[in-house]
């Protein structure tokens, strides 16, 4: 989980030009038609700070920062209807984000972008395996801000008690090959309510 950080722009990189389009099999996907295909980080990569564990070396809630690397894949899922009034189309994706200093994996997401054209609105809805998901929403477009609502986390009782998610922000912005995206967790962990955080900008590779 993530933060809302400054992060650096490579444009001295040339990459391969992917069009944008927003209709996938004759489906509106609006924005997010642009995600589908494999996404990996830039050189510079992005970074986690995250509340240092006890016995880590670090007083237990203080800033651990984690330089990474990640690859996103996104494809097209399925549609549905919500109380015969909502329509939904859907993008399956898959997070998966290691350590530069050894390689070694760290956080593993697995999700939906969703998209509703008759309101504008996506949702990015995701598990991770601490037994936690989360659900946040936005208005469309290639920039957006989505947001954890009141009942926008489910987590298990052990997380309730030791390492609740209290809150949750994505900022998201898409430019034709290049993904730039930053999180916010907020958690009450080690008696302290903390932020998780990070960023990182990804590159459309096929």
């Amino acid at each position: 989980m993530k933060k809302l950080l400054a992060l650096s722009v490579v444009s001295a990189l040339s990459f391969p030009v992917f069009a944008e389009h927003n209709t996938i099999n004759g489906m509106d996907f609006g924005p997010l038609a642009q995600l589908v295909g494999t996404w990996k980080s830039v050189d510079a990569g992005g970074v986690d700070v995250a509340p240092a564990k006890e016995g880590s070396g670090q007083e237990a809630g203080a800033p651990a920062v984690t330089p990474f690397f990640e690859k996103m894949t996104f494809e097209v899922a399925a549609d549905a209807e919500n109380a015969s009034d909502q329509y939904l189309v859907a993008l399956y994706y898959k997070q998966e984000v290691f350590r530069k200093v050894d390689g070694s994996k760290f956080h593993d997401q697995r999700g939906y972008f969703i998209y509703d054209a008759k309101n504008q609105m996506v949702y990015n809805s995701f598990c991770v395996p601490r037994t936690t998901c989360v659900t946040a929403e936005g208005k469309a477009g290639n920039t957006m801000t989505l947001i954890a609502p009141e009942r926008g986390v489910a987590e298990s009782s052990y997380m309730t008690e030791k390492a609740s998610t209290t809150g949750f922000s994505m900022e998201i912005h898409i430019e034709g090959n290049k993904l730039t995206y930053s999180q916010n967790t907020l958690l009450d962990i080690y008696g302290k309510s903390l932020s998780h955080t990070d960023g990182s900008t990804l590159i459309k590779v096929k």
